[in-house]
């Protein structure tokens, strides 16, 4: 009998071939245009520019010279990268072909699978309700497909009462000793307090944000009267979705979350990357290799949120 496609191997085996071979070649190898790198060897120092990281100031060399100078590094051969992954309940919404989870599932293959391939180890934390599992970095093709298995070998979770991301943030910073590479999925729906974890990570490690999001929560579809409830909570409501009042308020309270949240992110001095359940996941990668190559090279700089749906 045939693997199903969302077997962890039949699903890396379809993503090897559609879009981890197809981003590698379309990069040309240069993979680390995705992330900056988590090397420590310091190669240079230069003159600051706007785009640059506050936290690479050499304080000494800007004392002396009286203008602002950064340090520039080597990247390490070996990058160790973590998954950092909100599994909450509300990632199992989705208004059109995929649920938010299985986003996340394609995203973690690919973005593993790349790593790996080039010699570099990867973990994951998985979180619900409360940490799950710890899955210590490795590397191989067969670390890739153990991330995968855990992911959905998970039992259905019960209601619970809204996420707390800044609990998996927390954790996070004491399960990464050496500087790593951290990528934090989630929808980011979830009690305040996160911000702040978030930042103190970001200090210390090379951290992109991924928020996976559907359209509809963000643009309410017309579909009439009806009862919602929420993906974490259980409660519902009744809403008409047909009334035009209604989803303009929807839309300015999704449009004032999501400046929020965007605040948020750049106040931590995170890059971010916004997946949709709509998206094509190679092009969006390409999209956000090239605004980062360009936030490089750029004197003007780009700034930290990266727009990965921008043209």
């Amino acid at each position: 009998m045939s693997a199903s496609p969302r077997t962890p191997d039949a699903l890396l085996r379809r993503l090897e071939w559609t879009v981890v071979r197809r981003l590698d070649g379309l990069l040309h190898g240069s993979y680390r245009t995705l992330f900056r790198g988590s090397g420590l060897d310091l190669a240079d120092v230069r003159e600051y520019q706007p785009h640059d990281d506050v936290r690479h100031i050499d304080w000494n060399v800007t004392a002396r010279l009286q203008s602002l100078h950064v340090r520039q590094y080597l990247e390490d051969r070996e990058v160790v990268g973590w998954f950092l992954l909100d599994l909450s309940p509300s990632l199992d919404f989705g208004s059109l072909a995929a649920s938010k989870q299985e986003v996340l599932e394609g995203f973690v293959a690919v973005l593993a699978r790349v790593l790996t391939r080039h010699g570099n180890a990867v973990g994951a934390v998985l979180y619900g309700d409360g940490i799950e599992v710890v899955i210590p970095p490795r590397s191989g093709r067969r670390q890739v497909l153990r991330l995968l298995q855990a992911l959905q070998q998970r039992p259905p979770q019960a209601r619970a009462p809204r996420t707390d991301l800044g609990a998996l943030l927390r954790a996070a910073q004491g399960l990464m000793p050496r500087r790593s590479l951290a990528f934090v999925v989630s929808d980011f729906i979830s009690t305040p307090g996160w911000e702040k974890p978030l930042a103190q990570l970001a200090q210390r490690h090379e951290v992109l944000a991924v928020r996976l999001y559907d359209p509809a929560e963000q643009e309410l579809p017309q579909f009439g009267p009806a009862v919602v409830q929420d993906a974490e909570t259980g409660e519902q409501l009744f809403v008409d979705a047909d009334d035009p009042v209604f989803l303009e308020r929807y839309a300015a309270a999704a449009a004032q979350r999501e400046a929020q949240l965007l605040g948020a992110l750049a106040d931590a001095g995170v890059d971010a990357l916004e997946l949709s359940t709509g998206d094509d996941l190679l092009e969006v990668l390409l999209r956000f290799a090239t605004l980062r190559k360009r936030r490089g090279q750029s004197t003007v700089g780009l700034p930290r949120h990266l727009e990965a749906r921008a043209p």
